[in-house]
């Protein structure tokens, strides 16, 4: 009898047990807190015909809103209004006639003080890291099982290459100890995706870190670890698609969970419409409603399904999200990837969200226009935007790296540095040119450098155009080492451990890479903390002789930088920049720690640039 007794018990828990996991999979937030300034919170959860069942929740200050059924009979949403919930552990009670499951939940004590979320801004240098191909901290994770087959070859550029959290963890010294002071990562959440989606941009889950680079816990330890350093860290975002293998794409919620969604399921290639890239048709007088219905509405590529902002569940789920991380791991600054493709009005509501939890946080958003006015159509409270308002505090100077590596590696007589003072000439459209990300390449874009430079002359006038102009510069991971080419997210050698070279050191460096190592260090530290650079005004020349001459003043002290793009010797007469030199007779050269006299003219080398402490 007592062995039948076992045996029912047994039976008892191994049908609960498959009832519980037939009937919920899956819940998104896994938690949320109590204390947040917005009251209502977005439950979702995932099972099987689990709209067959009907939800109540038990618990002081909790009221169950609303309960949402889509068309898949596999999804339940709830809204719920947590306003006057303090935290604690409650069950979602989900009833089916006299069936009844429990679904554990918790809100989780808030932070007294968000302090520690710091935001980014002018002061910081931005230094971008692709995970995957920085350094492989723990090889253990390179392999582990998923849902749909990848490759890890570190020979083939599409696959994965086994770069993680703990690569990047292992070198938070060498960041801090080149100067940067905040860190972008491509995105780190998990792209279960047929072929590995090694770069981060196609999501399968949103609450997740890829486990081929390491655990939620992991990211959190990284950021926690990187503000004991004084490093602040960026997490890169994507609203406007998810990855083709997202379980959404398998168990469709509803008919307009994503746009055009008849070019999925009809999988015709005569039907399926990539997004045109036309994103001037915000601003454009002429566009037509076609090519904007197909700017926002079509796909990134067939891979990236393009979700529907529209629908307020979705709009909902992707702005929690974003709070979900802010909260969870203290990230201090959001870069939005495709940012004009989303719904434009969600995407407003977005940023307000984000910034009435967190108001001294950073937002940038990627918006890939090659001309100054459309971008700046996208910043906050732009005299270009016919009325409207963003709200998105920062955007990407895409025009500067289009033009950069060309302009410095001119060789010409006179130089085109004539197209640096055009372009800065063009910022008065910006309401807020010091949260305008400035950079001369990233993960989407050639290197800076087309080969691997003789001399570094276009490498230090570039780095040092970057470096003191208005804005927040962005660099990316690599240049330091002289990454040059088409090949843009190539490893670090030294980030794996059988590598037979070792970059991140001195001593695994040519002489030739050492040097730009150093002069980036150098102008990285001088930097920090350089309110000159970080807040002054500018005040520039019209290039004379192929020199381009500019100031940055802030409280009574100045920086003058002088930078001769002629492919020759110049002897430039100073009288026209009187007005910036002020009577001086001298300045101290940043780099060299050289005094460089300032008399009647000034003599360059071909290709040199000074920056003086004036």
């Amino acid at each position: 009898m007592k062995s039948l007794i076992i045996i029912l018990v047994g039976l008892t828990t191994f049908v609960c047990q498959s009832l519980f996991a037939q009937t919920v999979d899956k819940v998104e937030p896994h938690f949320w807190w109590s204390g947040m300034k917005n009251p209502e919170l977005q439950i979702m959860l995932y099972g099987k015909n689990i709209s067959d069942f009907r939800p109540s929740i038990d618990y002081p200050g909790i009221i169950l809103k609303n309960t949402v059924m889509v068309t898949s009979p596999n999804y339940l949403i709830l809204y719920l209004d947590v306003s006057k919930a303090q935290p604690g552990k409650f069950n979602i009670t989900l009833t089916r006639e006299r069936r009844k499951i429990a679904v554990p939940y918790e809100l989780k004590a808030r932070k007294e003080s968000t302090d520690d979320i710091q935001g980014f801004d002018s002061s910081d240098v931005l230094y971008l890291i692709m995970p995957d191909r920085f350094a492989n901290g723990d090889p253990s994770n390179d392999n582990i099982p998923m849902r749909k087959d990848y490759q890890v070859d570190r020979n083939a550029r599409g696959a994965r290459h086994g770069g993680d959290l703990a690569g990047i963890e292992q070198h938070l010294d060498y960041i801090k100890d080149l100067g940067v002071t905040a860190i972008w990562l491509n995105p780190v959440v998990e792209n279960d995706m047929t072929g590995g989606s090694y770069h981060g941009y196609a999501s399968t889950d949103f609450y997740r870190v890829d486990p081929r680079i390491g655990t939620n816990e992991d990211y959190r330890r990284l950021i926690e670890k990187a503000h004991q350093k004084g490093l602040r860290v960026v997490m890169d975002m994507i609203f406007n698609h998810c990855g083709s293998d997202h379980p959404w794409l398998s168990d469709i919620p509803s008919p307009d969970w994503f746009n055009k969604l008849d070019w999925w399921v009809l999988k015709d290639s005569t039907r399926f419409v990539q997004t045109n890239h036309a994103k001037e048709v915000y601003y454009d007088p002429y566009a037509s409603d076609y090519d904007f219905d197909v700017l926002v509405n079509g796909w990134f590529v067939r891979t990236m399904p393009d979700l529907n902002q529209k629908n307020p569940h979705v709009a909902k789920y992707l702005m929690q999200n974003s709070i979900w991380w802010i909260e969870y791991s203290r990230i201090d600054g959001i870069r939005q990837d495709t940012y004009p493709y989303p719904d434009y009005d969600v995407m407003v509501e977005w940023c307000k969200e984000v910034m009435n939890e967190y108001p001294q946080y950073n937002i940038v958003g990627e918006s890939w226009i090659n001309n100054t006015i459309g971008t700046a159509f996208w910043q906050k409270d732009s005299k270009v935007n016919f009325g409207k308002n963003t709200e998105l505090k920062s955007t990407m100077d895409f025009t500067l790296m289009g033009n950069a590596s060309d302009i410095f590696h001119d060789q010409s007589p006179n130089g085109r540095l004539s197209r640096l003072y055009q372009h800065l000439c063009y910022d008065y459209v910006y309401p807020d040119v010091n949260n305008v990300l400035r950079f001369l390449e990233n993960h989407d874009t050639r290197r800076f450098l087309p080969e691997m430079p003789e001399d570094l002359s276009a490498y230090k006038q570039g780095l040092a155009f970057l470096l003191t102009i208005p804005g927040t510069p962005q660099l990316y991971y690599g240049m330091e080492f002289l990454m040059y080419g088409s090949n843009n997210r190539q490893d670090v050698p030294g980030g794996w451990p059988d590598d037979n070279v070792n970059y991140f050191t001195a001593a695994g460096r040519s002489p030739i890479q050492n040097e730009a190592w150093n002069y980036m260090q150098t102008l990285l530290k001088w930097r920090q903390g350089n309110e000159i650079i970080s807040k002054g005004k500018m005040k520039h020349f019209q290039v004379n002789q192929g020199v381009y001459v500019y100031e940055r003043s802030y409280n009574g002290k100045s920086v003058l930088v002088i930078m001769n793009g002629a492919s020759r010797e110049v002897n430039l007469p100073l009288n026209r920049y009187a007005e910036v030199i002020r009577g001086k007779t001298s300045g101290k050269d940043v780099i060299t720690k050289r005094t460089v006299a300032l008399g009647q003219e000034i003599k360059l080398v071909p290709k040199e640039v000074l920056i003086l402490e004036m």
